[in-house]
């Protein structure tokens, strides 16, 4: 039995700058990511209470496209039924998944996709996470259909140890953050600016 959250929290999203007043505006709606390798899967992925991990990943976008100016947009969310990977109770359900998966791909002669890392990932995170990503489709389609609704999982919660080492043999990482994937666009209440992006901006 998977957890069910109703308390609102706050999360950002990296966006370029175009798109996040867009979204601000009411002009434009959030495009749902469908990469292969997308860490919990389908959706609008937010940071969770982590505006400068945002903004490190919109800063990141500038170094490989000279025209992206980065932008960081607040998100009021509702997690809505959300499969909560950091929660011990919702683990199993990805693992009865990866269950489904592979004896699905077996009956057809597929082999099963791997996590796999960037070369110039010296962290060797496993930043293409094509197997997490099958998973949590799978999962996703085996329970679609058993609902009224068009979801049955409003959004994916997961807590990812990333980066370096904070200092020299600690346990904790650089990049450490909890990361949200939103399915159901119901569960966005609202967009904000965060507080220096409103000083900036003169609001």
């Amino acid at each position: 039995m998977t957890a069910l959250h109703t308390s609102f929290l706050l999360a950002y999203h990296g966006c370029s700058e175009d798109i996040g007043r867009r979204l601000l505006n009411g002009e434009a709606q959030p495009i749902r990511s469908e990469k292969d390798y997308d860490w919990l899967g389908p959706g609008f992925y937010v940071w969770e209470s982590d505006r400068d991990r945002a903004q490190e990943w919109a800063d990141q976008k500038t170094a490989r496209d000279s025209q992206f100016k980065p932008f960081v947009l607040g998100v009021i969310l509702d997690l809505g039924n959300c499969l909560d990977l950091t929660n011990r109770q919702d683990l199993p359900i990805l693992q009865e998944a990866y269950d489904g998966l592979k004896k699905t791909l077996n009956k057809k002669g597929i082999p099963m996709p791997t996590n796999q890392d960037l070369k110039l990932d010296k962290n060797k995170d496993k930043l293409l996470r094509n197997l997490d990503c099958a998973v949590i489709r799978y999962l996703h389609d085996s329970l679609d259909s058993k609902k009224p609704q068009k979801f049955f999982y409003d959004t994916v919660r997961g807590l990812f140890q990333e980066g370096g080492e904070l200092y020299p043999g600690s346990a904790f990482r650089e990049k450490t953050h909890s990361q949200i994937a939103i399915r159901n666009f119901d569960c966005i209440k609202g967009f904000f600016l965060p507080l220096d992006e409103e000083a900036d901006a003169g609001v």
